[in-house]
């Protein structure tokens, strides 16, 4: 990198955006998705809910986020992130609020369709999008800072909300998370985020508009709603968000029907976020040297490999096992949707593309924590829901080796020159 490179990069503004998303990323996902696992046997036990009942709640608003998630992408596509995702960010704030003093299910559940709807304004997709139209040469970079952050969010906050639970009961930690979520992602999302770089004179990656740049291939949504490769990698990261879904939600439960300790379970389950952070950082030199199509097959197959060493007991040894395999493999998984999706059909209309993926990849997530639920209250036993998820991620891993043999042959951009703007 030459000093002017140099130079460029580090006064390049989407640099900042990628800090505070790296910040706001992390602590939503603590809060909206990973604090809810800390909370379910305390709300069992208070107000008489059911597991599937207490979990169905959270699956619905994982449904709503995917059904959320189109006109997401289209309204970031075309007017950018800044309001959507501050406004998303004030109505989560007050809907955690609204879930420390529920009472009534029917409101538990109303507070979480709502939470749905804001998970969408707020956590990946949204910030996916951000980041495909703000980089083009840097993106892998500037991705993995973001999900690096964020890969700790259940490493910080399912330890703090055990915390905060132990010492104010849980109605007062998840108002606690609530005002937390506020004060430190609305000012970031307000003050920080803009709509694109062209408003700021630059390029992506911070080029000056006066330089001759290669414009990658992108795709149009409707040639890619056409290409059978989209629908494969779709089938493929739906079977593998069933199992690590299913798995993640319910592993703190798991590890206590199975007599670990309430607040080492806690920390097991943040353990998890370390390993993704770990599988991230290992991503980066894997992919330049394997395919898009044995990254994603290998990873998928690693869940069922971690997945065997819970059917076959809770020990330490297998406990720690299960935390760096799946850990490692299900934060790698994150950076390998979004990499192949961007490499094979481009930025122009990434919001919309990765959120088509993103319904499909909802409603597996949103029928795993519910199924499971309904499982364990059938057979009072974790392990059908065990080897069901090993089964459905050697699934995820056949379909990907067998239907991505040539992804980039099946690409139709709609454009790829080079230009001088």
């Amino acid at each position: 990198m030459t000093l002017n490179e140099m130079h460029t990069t580090r006064r390049y503004y989407g640099w900042y955006i990628v800090l505070a998303l790296a910040v706001t990323e992390t602590i939503s996902w603590g809060i909206i998705y990973y604090a809810f696992s800390v909370f379910i046997t305390p709300m069992e036990t208070e107000l008489g809910w059911s597991r599937a009942q207490l979990t169905g709640g959270f699956s619905l608003a994982l449904l709503v986020m995917g059904g959320m998630a189109f006109p997401v992408g289209t309204w970031i596509d075309r007017h950018g992130s800044r309001l959507l995702m501050t406004v998303g960010s004030i109505l989560a704030s007050l809907l955690v609020v609204g879930w420390s003093q529920v009472t009534d299910i029917t409101l538990f559940y109303l507070i979480w369709i709502g939470l749905g709807v804001c998970g969408a304004a707020v956590l990946y997709e949204p910030a996916f999008a951000v980041i495909a139209t703000w980089f083009v040469q840097r993106r892998t970079r500037a991705l993995a800072i973001i999900t690096f952050a964020a890969g700790l969010a259940s490493t910080i906050f399912v330890p703090l909300s055990d915390t905060l639970l132990n010492r104010l009961g849980w109605r007062d930690a998840v108002l606690a998370l609530g005002i937390l979520l506020a004060v430190t992602t609305i000012p970031l999302h307000a003050l920080v985020l803009r709509r694109r770089p062209d408003d700021l004179g630059l390029l992506p990656d911070g080029a000056p508009k006066t330089l001759t740049t290669l414009r990658p291939p992108s795709a149009s949504l409707s040639d890619v709603l056409r290409n059978r490769v989209f629908w494969v990698l779709t089938l493929a990261f739906c079977l593998a968000s069933l199992a690590a879904t299913a798995i993640r939600v319910h592993f703190i439960p798991f590890l206590i029907d199975n007599h670990v300790n309430a607040s080492t379970a806690a920390f097991a389950s943040g353990a998890i976020g370390l390993m993704q952070v770990a599988g991230r950082v290992l991503f980066a030199p894997l992919e330049r040297r394997f395919s898009g199509r044995m990254m994603v097959t290998g990873i998928f197959a690693l869940v069922s490999v971690a997945m065997v060493a819970l059917v076959l007991g809770t020990s330490l040894w297998s406990i720690i096992f299960f935390i760096v395999v799946f850990g490692a493999a299900y934060g790698a998984t994150t950076l390998a949707r979004v990499s192949i999706l961007a490499e094979l059909f481009g930025s122009t209309h990434f919001g919309r593309i990765s959120s088509v993926m993103a319904i499909f990849l909802t409603i597996a997530a949103t029928s795993a924590p519910f199924g499971a639920g309904l499982l364990y209250d059938l057979f009072g036993s974790y392990q059908p829901v065990l080897w069901i998820i090993i089964l459905l991620g050697f699934a995820a891993s056949t379909v990907a080796l067998l239907g991505l043999k040539d992804p980039k042959a099946n690409l139709a951009p709609d454009e790829q020159s080079i230009e001088a703007v």
